[in-house]
């Protein structure tokens, strides 16, 4: 049975000859990260990395991908991996052991209630590490908010999505279309929150495959049409595809670097890819 579109940019979702009937959605975390690399390589050379992240599939697939683009630097580079379990209550401790590493670079690879914690947990430190925040928890209205704008300013990270919350987007058809879809059918969701954003997204993206499958709507051909798009989504930043075929199950690829200043994201360069090189 088609398993599609899965919220995870877990690598493994992107598996078409021993899972061929799964499909993951959101950029990978592994492409992510290896961005991220780039990004600190280029732009700060030999400037050691503090890790916090997740001890599970989601913070591993972020770590193994930093590792990968930072390539023979990395153990020279990261000075310290801190992990947390999602039962724990606060990531306060591991914060604090990061600090006292002292590096120049703090990844924060958290889901959206232990992010907000660290980044109020290095303000109150009077900590100010260049800081890189993973695109899961980049909302505005989920986790900066929360955590104080005050305590987010000059936060790296990146996005594929438009933010509800940015002021560029207040007259953006596509997001007056998702507004009117929103307070009709979803009336008590949050429209703040770009998690909302992201799933009608990916509502997009199964309408698109049942709209190629027409009449046929064999769990095969289903598997078929996924595994052929090709098409743009207009919620989403302006020059991303969604782009499937039989060898690659990950619709979307590509992210662009953003910053926070004042009470929004701040985007800037191109859009990127960070697939691997072969």
């Amino acid at each position: 049975m088609p398993q599609l579109f899965v919220s995870t940019g877990a690598a493994k979702w992107n598996d078409p000859k021993n899972f061929p009937w799964t499909m993951g959605w959101q950029p990978n975390y592994q492409t992510e990260a290896r961005i991220y690399a780039a990004y600190i390589l280029k732009n700060h050379p030999g400037k050691t990395i503090g890790v916090l992240y997740q001890n599970d599939d989601f913070g591993k697939d972020y770590v193994n991908g930093l590792r990968d683009g930072l390539g023979d630097q990395a153990n020279k580079l990261i000075l310290i991996e801190s992990s947390y379990e999602t039962s724990s209550p606060t990531v306060d401790s591991q914060v604090v052991q990061i600090k006292g590493a002292n590096p120049d670079v703090f990844i924060n690879i958290a889901t959206p209630k232990f992010a907000a914690q660290a980044i109020k947990k290095i303000a109150e430190l009077n900590w100010t590490p260049i800081h890189f925040l993973t695109n899961v928890s980049g909302s505005i209205g989920g986790v900066i908010k929360p955590a104080g704008y005050e305590n987010s300013q000059g936060i790296l990270s990146s996005a594929y999505l438009k933010d509800p919350k940015d002021s560029e987007w207040k007259t953006d058809p596509a997001m007056n279309e998702w507004r009117a879809f929103m307070t009709k059918w979803y009336p008590e969701g949050d429209q703040d929150d770009s998690a909302t954003v992201f799933g009608y997204g990916v509502s997009k993206g199964l309408e698109q495959v049942l709209r190629q499958c027409g009449d046929d709507l064999t769990r095969e051909n289903i598997m078929r049409q996924a595994a052929n798009l090709n098409f743009e989504i207009s919620i989403y930043l302006p020059g991303t595809k969604i782009k499937t075929s039989p060898t690659d199950y990950a619709p979307l690829e590509q992210l662009q670097m953003m910053r926070f200043k004042g009470e929004s994201w701040e985007r800037f360069g191109p859009i990127m890819s960070g697939e691997k090189n072969s």
